[in-house]
């Protein structure tokens, strides 16, 4: 398809985009999708509908300063004029930018995914984006009640329980009449991640808003999102544990081991193990690989923490974590107790063999035989004996267990957290 450049100064790059059908969208792009040659926000969803399309991508974080838009303006208007159908499109900065310029571009309808309603610090509480805010371009850069009418159609799509973006939601909403909102839960700020479909953006740019139909044609995309239940699942364990189980009972899932970050793999493990349900085909279906396992029996956890859980190294997840004993032994294939001493390395006995616990400075633990040498990253973990009670160390470093069963290695060692009990 045809491109040309129509616009280009330090901000911002305008593509035109030459399609077939009668409509023109105008595609802002956001923080992720910037300016990088002839590229346009949504390009290939765009092309597959023959949309005509103007691309305006930021070439900075910038925020589409105004006047680098008000001069884009008499560029993009010949074409404007051409086409009585003009739908803006955009998320993040990029809705910003859709809802604030939709008087000036003359759209119809807006489709703005988390928009924000400004990044000055002295204008909203959220400070995501304050170190873009310079007060040379973006003076009341807020969207202003004499920036939008009630002859467009704005749609915004938002997380209602993500704190940031309910702020812009709010102070928006009051200067739009002519409103339609789809909540995304539990999305956080990634709704146009989730929602990325060609079929979608073709009924948000040409179908008549119908609630029900929405709805129904976004719990459809939403499912099938690799997006999705990465959000659904860090929002939901913390308060409703059993959704994890609903969630692998009820959906087919073959994720890939790089879709979790190491962080939320670690809880969605932990919280396996404490529901009982570690099964190899729960942890399959997330995308969790299994390094090695437990088959012997093992002996009783002997160190206790301040909550009065039990220290263990985890298989799968390759942590130091806490558990009650009796989780302990519902995954003894899994979570492995210490075999330690007063004031002695930190070992613990795997199918029979022994190994020294050890770690690196960037937190990657590795079991080494007992009788073999160790790699020159690693050092091994100290368990010392006070008066009273005992730590474990690495380096100068303390380990700190928290009250979710997850432990870290901080820099002062006198506290509760790191006080420890040898049974």
């Amino acid at each position: 398809m045809d491109k040309q450049i129509l616009f280009e100064d330090e901000h911002i790059r305008v593509i035109f985009l030459k399609g077939s059908s009668d409509t023109l969208v105008i595609s802002f792009g956001d923080l992720i999708s910037r300016a990088k040659g002839m590229s346009i926000n949504a390009e290939k969803s765009l092309i597959k509908y023959q949309y005509n399309v103007i691309g305006i991508m930021p070439k900075l974080k910038s925020w589409f300063p105004k006047s680098s838009m008000l001069q884009m303006q008499q560029y993009v208007q010949p074409i404007l004029q051409q086409f009585k159908g003009i739908v803006g499109y955009g998320g993040s900065m990029g809705g910003y930018a859709a809802i604030k310029y939709s008087k000036l571009l003359n759209m119809q309808k807006i489709v703005a995914f988390v928009p924000q309603y400004s990044i000055d610090p002295d204008v909203v509480q959220d400070r995501r984006y304050a170190e873009f805010f310079d007060p040379s371009i973006h003076q009341d850069m807020q969207i202003q009640a004499n920036e939008v009418d009630s002859d467009r159609e704005y749609l915004i799509v938002y997380d209602p329980y993500f704190t940031e973006d309910k702020e812009h939601f709010l102070k928006i909403k009051p200067l739009l009449p002519k409103m339609h909102v789809i909540h995304l839960p539990f999305t956080g700020h990634e709704a146009l991640a989730v929602l990325a479909s060609s079929q979608l953006l073709n009924d948000f740019v040409e179908k008549p808003f119908d609630i029900t139909y929405f709805y129904k044609r976004v719990r459809e995309v939403k499912k099938q999102s690799k997006f999705y239940y990465r959000h659904v699942l860090d929002a939901l364990l913390p308060r409703h544990p059993q959704a994890l189980l609903k969630i692998l009972e009820n959906q087919d899932l073959a994720l890939d081991e790089r879709y979790f970050d190491a962080v939320l793999k670690q809880k969605l493990v932990q919280q396996l193990f404490n529901l009982k349900q570690g099964t190899v085909q729960n942890l399959h279906k997330l995308g969790i690989q299994l390094h090695q396992t437990q088959q012997a029996t093992v002996p009783s956890p002997n160190v206790k923490t301040t909550e009065q859980t039990f220290l263990v190294f985890n298989l799968v997840s390759l942590k130091l974590e806490c558990y009650a004993a009796d989780i302990i032994g519902a995954n003894s294939q899994y979570l492995v107790p210490l075999t330690v001493q007063a004031n002695s390395l930190v070992k613990l006995e795997l199918n029979g063999e022994n190994y020294l616990l050890t770690m690196n400075d960037r937190g990657i633990h590795k079991l080494i035989p007992e009788h073999e040498a160790l790699p020159l990253d690693q050092s091994p973990l100290v368990f010392k004996q006070y008066e009273g009670f005992c730590s474990m160390s690495y380096k100068q470093l303390t380990l700190s267990c928290d009250e979710q069963g997850f432990s870290h290695f901080v820099e002062s060692g006198a506290e509760e957290q790191s006080k420890l009990q040898l049974c």
